[in-house]
């Protein structure tokens, strides 16, 4: 009787130490509609459109750098747990945004004009496949 009480004892103790190791040190603080919204939508749209006002400077570059960091970084903010809507499509769909922010990155700090506007298709497919399967009623028009 003893020996049982300490197995079950101890099958506590290790449940116990296995899900407080489990447990994200992360905590979301944002809805995922502000983080799209104020996060993803603008860092996006600096690179989408950085053909209307090309930068200039290093000042302008650097706010192209700092976006493109933040949009890679922002996919990161999806795969965290309780943002995380699966661990397949949605997972890939977010690191999808990784790369392709950290491809702009790249291009931002080498002040690459083209390489940045070669990644416009890229960055689209990342957006539209995520919202197509997670974004009810996208792209569907009310009747």
């Amino acid at each position: 009787m003893r020996i049982l009480g300490f197995l079950l004892i101890a099958g506590v103790v290790l449940t116990a130490s296995v899900s407080l190791a489990q447990q994200s040190p992360f905590q979301p603080v944002g809805t995922m509609s502000q983080l799209m919204v104020d996060i993803i939508y603008p860092t996006s749209d600096d690179l989408f459109y950085i053909g209307r006002t090309p930068p200039s400077n290093d000042r302008e570059w650097g706010v192209i750098e700092r976006s493109a960091l933040m949009l890679a970084e922002a996919g990161n903010l999806l795969m965290m747990p309780g943002r995380a809507r699966d661990q397949g499509d949605w997972i890939k769909d977010s690191k999808m945004l990784v790369d392709v922010g950290t491809a702009a990155f790249k291009a931002a700090r080498a002040k690459d004009m083209d390489a940045i506007l070669a990644l416009n298709d890229q960055l689209v497919a990342s957006c539209t496949t995520c919202h197509m399967q997670y974004r009810p009623n996208y792209r569907r028009r009310p009747q």
